[in-house]
């Protein structure tokens, strides 16, 4: 989308390899931003304040000068439809894609039909058998499940959205509700964990009904769509570039470790590329320092849930207690300055994350 909107990349030849076309409303992205973003044309549904609850915290919160944000997948594809219709440098193949690498330079795909050649590949598939683990890497699984419902009466107030809900059972790890009215009688919930495996399908469904009927206290409503997602959660670094394949999306890496939030990560990334392509100079990605950092505080939460020191909604409670929502939102972010990082750290239990970094830092 970048590369269509951009008067540069006029006279480049583009080529797009999926397996499939995508139209239908497959996927919802949420994200917080202060200004309009490159996205803004096709946000769907904005919030302002934001709900917390758990069993030790509960509050409402005011996160301006943020906006939380939704786009529906139908949407984007639709727009990206829209833009390559109008694009003649684009070239757009449905195939299956088997692997991409570089040779003498230059990067090639090989899908099941075809091989193709050319300067960059940007790659977000991710190939099975080919990623090698950090046996020292902590890999959890962020899953989740949400159903957009139609209440029978008006019972959602469409200016707030419930961000986490940690009232819900705890017991097959960390897990909250998710819930975001678009109108006074429609909403998305969503049902997302923080564990080691997926669930049995069926246990997403009763946990649906029970929050929707228990705790929203909505007796009569329709379903009207479904969606189901796994992101990964892990401290394993994947690797950015190699030559001329530069990995992008979850691929790349781009998933926060300790969150599963990767919408603006990517966003970032894909400025940064756009920005050296247009300077003329070989792609050069590189981590900074502050992502080392960043990286490095997600490894010692990782290892707090993984070894079970801590529960997730313990520490999310004590972290949105204890700070504004903006610090909270901009360390999320990984925006957050040393001082708001220590502020956070003072949050959560000394005797229970310093041993954690200690280990981390030395293993």
């Amino acid at each position: 989308m970048r590369m269509l909107t951009d008067d540069f990349f006029a006279d480049k030849q583009i080529l797009l390899v999926e397996k499939d076309i995508k139209k239908t409303n497959d996927r919802t992205w949420c994200f917080w931003e202060k200004e309009a973003g490159f996205f803004e044309s096709i946000v769907h549904h904005r919030w302002e304040q934001l709900d917390f609850f758990s069993k030790g915290f509960s509050s409402t919160l005011s996160i301006q000068p943020y906006q939380y944000k939704m786009i529906r997948g139908a949407d984007l594809y639709t727009a990206l439809q829209t833009r390559i219709t109008q694009s003649p440098q684009v070239t757009r193949v449905v195939e299956n894609v088997q692997s991409v690498y570089t040779d003498a330079k230059k990067g090639r795909v090989v899908t099941d039909v075809n091989e193709y050649t050319a300067d960059y590949v940007f790659n977000s598939v991710r190939f099975p058998g080919r990623e090698k683990k950090d046996p020292k890497a902590f890999h959890l699984l962020q899953h989740f499940k949400g159903w957009l419902i139609q209440a029978s009466e008006p019972v959602f107030d469409p200016s707030r959205a419930c961000f986490m809900d940690f009232r819900v059972s705890q017991d097959k790890g960390t897990a909250f509700m998710y819930v975001l009215p678009l109108s006074a009688t429609t909403a998305l919930v969503e049902y997302t964990l923080f564990t080691e495996a997926v669930l049995e399908p069926g246990n997403y469904d009763e946990a649906l009904r029970l929050y929707i009927g228990e705790d929203l206290g909505i007796s009569a409503y329709t379903i009207i769509h479904e969606e189901f997602g796994i992101i990964p959660m892990t401290n394993e670094v994947f690797p950015i570039q190699e030559d001329a394949v530069v990995n992008i999306g979850i691929a790349g890496g781009q998933a926060k470790g300790s969150s599963g939030y990767a919408f603006q990560f990517i966003q970032k990334r894909a400025d940064t590329i756009i920005r050296q392509l247009k300077e003329n100079r070989k792609l050069s990605l590189q981590r900074k320092i502050a992502d080392k950092k960043f990286n490095f505080y997600d490894a010692v939460l990782l290892r707090v849930l993984t070894r079970r020191k801590m529960s997730g909604d313990a520490i999310f409670s004590s972290i949105f207690r204890d700070n504004d929502p903006e610090t909270v939102l901009r360390f999320l972010d990984n925006k957050s300055s040393f001082l708001e990082d220590l502020r956070i750290m003072r949050s959560v239990p000394i005797s229970v994350f310093l041993p954690a970094a200690v280990r981390q830092l030395f293993s």
